[in-house]
């Protein structure tokens, strides 16, 4: 870390400048924000190359205006994933899984518990495999996601204005989810002492979230701060404007310092 000049960090001031400040400080180096460098918007081909995505976004098409909870973990475990299946069962929420087949499954069916697509027909949609997931984020039947809180998901949730879900795993998931919930931005799913998730924990933080009185003002407060994450004026002020010449100066002119000290290091050992 001696040699850094700089932190450079996927944020922007205008959602954590406080954080921004603090990472400064411990580092002993300059926070610089490059901005939350969201995916693109723009819509893309739906249907898959077997049509099958015709059918989803079907059913999509047919549900209530953000009353659809999208689902997406990557690959975990069998009993994790067993786990999220019984408890968005026990939610009784429209649910849209996209679902990464598991190494340990041998096909399609064993991924999931044992009549779970039969209980939850017409409730919910398992996808197993690639998902439009930007797509589906902006479909507006669309209102809320359940995910690890890893930054890019969080970032992609949070510029379509959805209520979000955290059940972090891994790395920084837990610090993401924790700083969501402090903006009032998220509801991360309890755990016991044991890091365990509740048994009735994921149920009813989706229900909280995207119907409970209580929790209106999450779903107001993420309807507000959609512009930060999806402004393209924002987003282009750090990655083209004034921000990014910014970085630029202080790279150039802290590469122009160490020059100098070089040179003025080897005139004296000339000397």
């Amino acid at each position: 870390m001696g040699n850094l000049q700089v932190v450079a960090v996927r944020s922007c001031k205008e959602f954590e400048e406080e954080y921004l400040n603090l990472v400064g400080k411990i580092m002993g180096k300059p926070a610089i924000p490059v901005g939350l460098l969201p995916p693109d918007q723009q819509p893309k081909e739906r249907e898959g190359t077997d049509g099958s995505w015709n059918q989803i976004f079907k059913w999509l098409d047919e549900q209530k205006p953000r009353s659809v909870v999208l689902v997406g973990f990557g690959t975990e475990c069998k009993l994790k994933i067993y786990e999220i299946a019984y408890r968005l069962e026990l939610s009784e929420l429209p649910f849209f899984w996209a679902l990464r087949k598991p190494s340990w499954a041998i096909d399609d069916q064993d991924a999931l518990p044992l009549s779970f697509s039969h209980r939850t027909s017409g409730k919910g949609v398992v996808h197993i495999g690639w998902a439009p997931q930007m797509d589906i984020l902006a479909h507006p039947s669309v209102g809320g996601s359940l995910f690890h809180s890893g930054w890019g998901s969080v970032t992609e949730t949070l510029q379509y204005g959805h209520c979000f879900v955290g059940l972090p795993f891994i790395v920084d998931q837990g610090l993401n989810a924790r700083l969501l919930e402090e903006k009032s931005l998220a509801t991360e799913v309890p755990r016991s002492e044991g890091g365990a998730f509740n048994r009735d924990g994921v149920a009813k933080s989706l229900r909280q979230a995207m119907i409970s009185e209580e929790e209106q003002p999450l779903r107001e407060r993420t309807g507000e701060v959609a512009g930060i994450f999806s402004g393209r004026k924002l987003r282009d002020n750090y990655v083209d404007g004034p921000m990014c010449s910014f970085v630029v100066a202080y790279f150039l002119s802290n590469l122009l310092l160490e020059l100098c000290l070089w040179m003025e290091m080897e005139s004296l050992n000339y000397y």
